[in-house]
């Protein structure tokens, strides 16, 4: 019994892939692996911004909160994600579910907002050059920083009173190694319209927004390149936002095909279901250190230059 006088598990049974249990010791490896990367390249990032002055920057003040989005994210699903696959223990009290569930949407959306962000800044620095630095001030980076955590907080402030209100009592067994609001209001014996509803207005308004604004200001990109009459020139513009346009490819490709499963795919096999919100938690946060210190040789050189000094 709760807030809302329903049913409720005291807890729910976490699941690591389905038909695949008796490897799931041999899959907690590479799961390790990727969550070293994502820790230990997103955390060299914020380390490397913060100790070179040449990176105090607009653009690489974004990367940072990027790279903190995805330590978050990474740090929100680990314990859960490392018990299943490595212990086998799948349980998981009914307000720790909440709060993981509630926490990966937030950072999900926080990573989300960061991109568009990080498409206004390319868009500044290619169509307006000379008031770069006017339009982008320290100032400004922060109101970004603040109002893409204030918009996940408060419109997903509403998830966790909209799972409590629900009476559980199918099964308590997810689909997958974490919580997420989707797997967990299937469990309802009750009607789940308005979950469904809000669900579908946050990814709407939030989401989907955001991926038509990045679009629309690649798209006054790159009318303002193809006004530029050197070819060199126009390669070397376009140049400075492929970090960018991976990172966002890497976060909104496995996204959009796991929204386009969970709602249309209701014939596909489970295991589907579950490995591509795996990719979508977890490929993310394991590339975008790798594009940015592969693609931009300011990281790179300031990456060199902090190992060098660790090893002096």
């Amino acid at each position: 019994m709760g807030l809302f006088n329903v049913t409720h598990p005291a807890s729910f049974l976490l699941t690591g892939i389905p038909g695949l249990e008796s490897s799931h010791s041999w899959l907690a490896g590479p799961l390790c692996v990727m969550y070293a990367v994502a820790l230990g390249g997103n955390t060299v990032i914020l380390q490397a911004v913060q100790g070179e002055p040449s990176l105090h920057k607009p653009m690489y003040y974004l990367l940072s909160m990027l790279s903190f989005s995805d330590v978050a994210m990474s740090m929100a699903t680990l314990p859960t994600v490392l018990r299943t696959f490595c212990l086998n223990a799948r349980n998981i009290a009914f307000d720790a579910c909440l709060i993981q569930m509630f926490l990966i949407h937030s950072f999900s959306m926080m990573e989300s907002g960061i991109l568009l962000a990080m498409s206004f800044d390319r868009y500044v620095a290619i169509c307006d050059p000379l008031h770069y630095a006017t339009v982008l001030t320290n100032g400004v980076i922060v109101g970004m920083g603040v109002a893409v955590t204030a918009r996940s907080f408060i419109t997903l402030f509403p998830l966790p009173f909209l799972i409590m209100r629900l009476p559980i009592c199918r099964s308590n067994v997810l689909s997958h190694s974490y919580c997420l609001h989707p797997d967990m209001m299937k469990l309802a014996c009750a009607d789940i319209t308005i979950n469904s509803i809000y669900g579908l207005f946050v990814l709407v308004s939030t989401f989907g927004m955001d991926l038509f604004s990045i679009f629309l200001s690649y798209v006054l990109i790159l009318r303002s390149v193809m006004a530029i009459a050197s070819h060199e020139e126009r390669l070397k513009a376009l140049n400075t936002c492929v970090s960018h346009i991976l990172a966002v490819l890497a976060f909104y490709v496995p996204m959009i095909g796991v929204s386009t499963v969970h709602r249309f795919g209701k014939h596909v096999p489970r295991y589907i279901h579950v490995l591509m919100s795996n990719v979508y938690l977890f490929v993310p946060p394991v590339l975008n250190p790798l594009i940015y210190s592969a693609k931009t040789k300011e990281i790179r050189r300031a990456i060199v230059r902090m190992f060098r000094r660790i090893k002096m």
